[in-house]
């Protein structure tokens, strides 16, 4: 028998694995090719993308570009924002005339005028109570030119060359969206593209400056980033879209200042063979000789070339002040920004390189990426290279996988993995960006499917830990945890995990009313919902008490996330309860709402009892705190309470911080948290309540009771849900008739559970 024939009559013998390990190449061709959706490969993407960009960063600053940075500092000397437009003014007088500035942007937008030399109300009383005064109209009249800050600001500005900013809305309906100020002259005017597809993101409304600025500006941009799906900024819109026309971002509006070009060119791909123009893809935008490369959104990718720090800060306060150690030549003939790094002032973005990383270097990263060419390209054409890759590597490991041994195989495995690494790693360091995790998953799928075939489709292992924790965890984690049996056990061992404690408000009440029929089946059909949530997000049931679950993550398999996904479940069993009290009461059945508390910590987990009954759980200090919290949400009238340890453990919520407390039987005090959505799910509204409520919660701290109490009020009249701000605002009021020793340092103490 020749080597061919044998070849064939091994791959024969392994038939099933080796069009399993094909089916997987089809499927990953036809994600690649957009047919289907994987959620993880997607986020795998993102993950190898990031691993990239931070392994090529930089030491050191880049010197063309300084940040002006309204600072934590300059606001606590020059006063909160936002600023006075005469002090705008000196500032922008200052950086050009005092230190010579090139060009100037501001990552601001100021689309409302500024009222803070009370000359609006001045006028009023001069059309009004004083319209009869002559004197009184004459002397406005005299010191008008120094009340009018805006003119004044305007005036300025139109002196040297200055960019602004400003932003567009897209994430609501159009006929919801706000339309404020006046956008610039559009960079190009509908049919630019002259009938070629090009999606271009299309606004609804925007917040731009006021026409008095905008006409005084050189020019301006946006400042709109795009969120990936998870959470991070890596792109920015080059072009925006708005009634027909295009809005060049912010980054190519300040280029296009420093380097004196007015014009912004596209270049398009060549078509395919045989086909229309219409289906060639723009490649990049130019700015005289620079290229910008876009993706199929016009989207560029941000070049980030270090952490927070990458370019120059000067505080925004010695400007002003003219500080004694601030060089003279620092940003002479350089490319200024103003932005800001104060967190309360929200332009903290999340990126590859930094979690709170500030949006004004954002921009500082492009327009240097432009200066420089140093801008990555993922260009269309990436998606026929990406399924050449797939079929080649997928071919040779199908193929070649189930003729040789263990040992052959893992090392197959890892040589295709070292040379698909490192001929992507090359192509990066020309510029351009083939995907990494599609390709790697694949063969990481096939080689798991060849070496596992006969073993873990019937195992032992996988009935043992059915029977150990099919009671607890989803059948979807069993399968996980027989891949390694060996690696489970109902030991008792220390690890940390996130606890949640849920419990029906007023259940007692509830069920004096109910038979005892309805109330089972009231039970039931709310304990079952709530389980399925906790199972998807990857939860293990400690038990049911009556009511109450008690569930908990990153037990018995192993989950690094295991706070994220507790505060995702907790978020999704508040919509879910919200949905069945609706359902409960259109059956005649009694409404109802939950309290859930979370804490992450070190817990003891595993099988507990006594020779009559083992279950296995979790005990410690951090469960019962995770009890505690369950509790308060009563006192604070929310929903969900987490402490600190989970908000730290699950950044990628937004959180409102509700207290410093004390709870029964701890004497160390906790900051409590009420998880409110997903980071890239805070709503304006949300955004600007919340920052009402930090305001009045530091009022409160720095025992300003008048001004606390004002804020919560003010949120009790304008918000849906004013519990927390009415019991704020109570306790605001009784501090003040019974004001605390000097030791308060804010702490709550409850004495009951």
């Amino acid at each position: 028998m020749g080597l061919m024939e044998r070849l064939c009559e091994r791959l024969a013998e392994r038939w099933l694995p080796v069009s399993l390990s094909l089916v997987i190449v089809l499927f990953a061709i036809a994600r690649a090719a957009g047919y289907v959706q994987v959620g993880l490969i997607d986020r795998l993407e993102l993950i190898t993308y990031d691993w990239r960009v931070l392994a090529g960063l930089q030491s050191g600053t880049d010197p063309r570009v300084v940040i002006v940075d309204i600072d934590e500092r300059s606001l606590a000397r020059e006063g909160r924002w936002p600023w006075s437009r005469d002090t705008l003014a000196e500032l922008v007088q200052r950086i050009f005339d005092v230190h010579g500035a090139a060009v100037l942007g501001f990552d601001i937008v100021f689309a409302e005028p500024d009222t803070s030399s009370g000359l609006p109300q001045l006028e009023r009383l001069a059309r009004n109570e004083l319209a009869g005064n002559a004197a009184f109209k004459e002397q406005l009249e005299l010191l008008r030119p120094s009340l009018d800050h805006d003119r004044l600001f305007a005036s300025t500005i139109a002196r040297y060359p200055v960019v602004l900013g400003y932003y567009f809305n897209a994430e609501v309906a159009r006929e919801e969206a706000t339309r404020s100020g006046v956008l610039p002259r559009p960079t190009l005017v509908a049919g630019s593209f002259q009938g070629r597809r090009v999606n271009v993101a299309r606004a609804q409304g925007f917040g731009a400056n006021l026409e008095a600025f905008q006409q005084a500006a050189r020019g301006a941009g946006h400042f709109n980033p795009v969120l990936d799906i998870d959470g991070i900024v890596r792109r920015v819109p080059m072009l925006y879209e708005y009634a027909g026309n295009y809005y060049e971002s912010l980054s190519i509006a300040i280029a296009k200042a420093a380097l004196g070009v007015e014009e912004l060119r596209l270049h398009f791909e060549d078509a395919p063979w045989g086909a229309s123009r219409t289906y060639a893809g723009l490649e990049w935008l130019e700015i005289g000789a620079h290229r910008i490369p876009v993706d199929e959104n016009v989207q560029a990718l941000i070049p980030y070339r270090s952490r927070q720090g990458g370019f120059t800060y000067v505080s925004a306060t010695d400007v002003l002040r003219g500080a004694a150690d601030l060089p003279p030549a620092l940003m002479r003939d350089r490319i200024v920004l103003v932005g800001t790094t104060a967190p309360g002032l929200f332009d903290l973005r999340a990126t590859p390189v930094q979690e709170n990383y500030p949006g004004v270097e954002v921009h500082a990263n492009l327009i240097t990426g432009i200066l420089d060419g140093a801008i990555k390209a993922r260009p269309a054409y990436v998606l026929g290279a990406e399924a050449v890759m797939l079929a080649l590597a997928g071919l040779l490991l199908a193929l070649v996988l189930p003729l040789v041994s263990p040992i052959q195989a893992t090392a197959t495995y890892a040589g295709a993995t070292l040379l698909l690494t490192a001929t992507n790693l090359l192509v990066w360091s020309n510029g351009l960006v083939l995907p990494l995790a599609s390709p790697l998953a694949m063969m990481t799928l096939q080689f798991v499917l060849q070496m596992s075939y006969g073993y873990f489709l019937e195992t032992r292992g996988k009935r043992q830990l059915t029977n150990l924790f099919g009671q607890y965890v989803p059948p979807e984690l069993v399968d996980e945890m027989s891949r390694a049996p060996e690696n489970y056990s109902l030991e008792a061992e220390s690890r940390e995990l996130t606890v949640l404690f849920s419990d029906v408000r007023g259940f007692t009440s509830i069920s004096e009313g109910l038979s005892p029929p309805k109330l089972a089946r009231l039970i039931n059909d709310f304990l079952t919902p709530m389980t399925r949530i906790i199972h998807a997000n990857r939860g293990t049931i400690d038990k049911y008490m009556g009511d109450a679950v008690m569930a908990f993550w990153g037990a018995p398999v192993d989950d690094p996330d295991h706070a994220t996904h507790a505060v995702q479940t907790a978020l999704e069993m508040v919509r879910r309860a919200e949905q069945l009290s609706a359902e409960f009461t259109a059956r005649g059945l009694p409404a109802i709402s939950i309290g859930v508390g979370l804490n992450t910590g070190q817990m003891s987990v595993g099988n507990m009892g006594s020779e009559f009954r083992m279950a296995y759980t979790v005990l410690g200090d951090a469960v019962n705190l995770g009890s505690r919290l369950e509790g308060l949400t009563k006192e604070y009238g929310v929903s969900i309470i987490v402490s600190e340890s989970t908000r730290k453990a699950a950044p990628g919520f937004i959180y409102r911080e509700l207290d410093l407390v004390k709870v029964k039987g701890k004497e160390q005090s906790v900051t409590i948290h009420e998880p409110l959505c997903r980071t890239g799910e805070l709503t304006k509204e949300l955004k600007d309540e919340l920052k009402v409520y930090r305001q009045g919660l530091e009022y409160y701290r720095n025992r300003n009771w008048d001004l606390a109490e004002m804020q919560f009020l003010t949120l009790v009249k304008q918000t849906k849900n004013p519990g927390l701000y009415r019991k704020y605002a109570e306790r605001c009021a009784w501090l003040r008739q019974n004001p605390p020793g000097q030791d308060w340092t804010g702490v709550f103490a409850f004495k009951t559970k």
